[in-house]
């Protein structure tokens, strides 16, 4: 039979084979037995927080553990659920509260945060307990990988599936005897506990009453407080929000007031703006008359120096006339003094010089009254004042009769007086005379000299 069961796999496909493993699977835990740890233990409630005594039940090869009210019931009512995560260990903490029990209570951690709190009558039974769960627990482990290698290394996991198993087995045997040795020293209290059961039943179901409500009017509290608490967390937070409000409309406020006063700002910085481009307009438009008067006052003195550079050349050429009609002067007065011994001609000759004089005196005095017109002319064109046209005439004498100036007509007499009275010096025979005293009479070069020589002094 085992050995169509090995052949079997290789005819029927994988199927056959899953199906085969299995069946050995089942062969290996049937063969290798199974033995239950059983005992009393203390369980405490979850709702009442009582503690009370239960039997429980642990089938090793399985990993499943049921307790019941009393040994002999065959209804189990409830199971502790553990997994190969599941939290197993002998608390540190004495969670009965009886000293009798320091080391023997038992916490379980499933992987759901599902607690289970027992109690053992002894620290030996706590720990065989304790030991025959981790042992289950490696059970459930070793099926978990056999099944997943189910087609692959079958028959080496379903060696090492046997092996822990027994080593279960073997914990929950050990285990047993130390919960039988627990059960041995309180079965003299369990007799004292049956004799007097009869008689302790409503003081049972007095206590269980007295300690419900114990523990609801605890429930209560907690309650009470947890309320109270979360009255002031929602005081302290309504209290918050109506600050963070009040904080909200204030910075509000203060935004309108800020947003007032930025349109206002705005509203001046228009104007501002405006005048100011108001101001630059009328600024560049007197700029521009500024600009206007100033050309015009630079054609007015470009006008005026030439003006003046003009009466410059006109006055040189009446002191260059002024120099020739007093060489003129000294030759009629030398010639009426070689003369003044002929009475005939003397009263020619006194005529003569009275011409002359006369001349001569025209001729001076208007280069002595142009002379200061002049320098102010020309101090007005150093220093670039504004000469306008009608003040330039005032200054010059050129058409206006009242001023004594040079004009062209008082040239052009005074070169007719000239030759009149060269003329009449001709005339009187004095010709010759005059030629004799020529080396006296400097000649037109020389005259040009001393003119220069002579008008710096004059316009000092």
């Amino acid at each position: 039979m085992a050995l169509h069961d090995n052949e079997s796999p290789s005819q029927d496909g994988p199927a056959a084979s899953t199906k085969a493993s299995l069946d050995r699977i089942k062969q290996q835990l049937t063969s290798s037995g199974r033995f239950l740890l059983q005992g009393p233990l203390l369980k405490r409630s979850e709702t009442l927080r009582k503690w009370n005594p239960r039997w429980f039940t642990l089938d090793p090869t399985t990993g499943r553990m049921e307790y019941r009210l009393e040994r002999g019931d065959l209804t189990p009512k409830g199971t502790i659920n553990f997994d190969i995560g599941s939290t197993i260990l002998v608390s540190p903490i004495n969670l009965q509260g009886l000293p009798k029990y320091d080391g023997c209570c038992i916490y379980i951690q499933n992987m759901a945060k599902k607690e289970y709190f027992l109690c053992a009558e002894t620290s030996g039974a706590a720990r065989g307990w304790v030991s025959t769960l981790h042992a289950a627990q490696l059970v459930l482990k070793a099926h978990k990988e056999a099944v997943s290698s189910l087609g692959g290394t079958g028959s080496a996991k379903l060696g090492t599936v046997a092996a822990v198993v027994a080593a279960a087995n073997a914990t929950a045997k050990e285990a047993a005897k130390e919960v039988a040795a627990a059960m041995q020293g309180s079965s003299l209290k369990a007799k004292d506990s049956d004799a007097s059961h009869g008689g302790e039943m409503p003081m049972d179901a007095m206590s269980i009453m007295k300690e419900t409500l114990r523990v609801k009017d605890e429930e209560l509290h907690q309650v009470a407080k947890e309320m109270r608490a979360r009255e002031a967390t929602i005081k302290e937070l309504a209290e918050r929000l109506s600050e963070t409000a009040e904080a909200a409309e204030a910075a509000a406020s203060a935004a309108q007031i800020m947003d007032k006063e930025r349109k206002a700002v705005r509203t001046e910085i228009a104007k501002l703006r405006g005048e100011l481009e108001d101001k630059l307009r009328k600024s560049s438009l007197e700029l521009k008359a500024l600009k206007e008067r100033l050309s015009e006052a630079e054609r007015v003195r470009d006008e005026a120096l030439q003006e003046a550079s003009k009466w410059r050349t006109e006055l040189a050429k009446a002191r260059d006339q002024a120099v020739i009609m007093e060489a003129a002067l000294h030759r009629a007065e030398e010639a009426v003094r070689l003369a003044s011994s002929d009475n005939k001609t003397f009263p020619k000759c006194f005529q003569v010089r009275q011409t002359a004089d006369n001349c001569a005196k025209e001729t001076i005095r208007p280069q002595e009254e142009i002379l200061p017109d002049v320098y102010h002319l020309n101090t007005s064109s150093e220093t670039g004042s504004h000469i306008q046209q009608d003040g330039l005439q005032e200054i010059t004498g050129v058409g206006n009769p009242s001023f004594g100036g040079i004009s062209e007509s008082g040239i052009h007499l005074q070169q007719n007086g000239l030759q009149e009275i060269t003329r009449d010096i001709d005339l009187l025979g004095l010709q010759n005379e005059g030629d004799e005293q020529s080396s006296s009479i400097p000649s037109e070069p020389q005259l040009k000299v001393d003119n220069e020589s002579i008008g710096p002094k004059q316009d000092m």
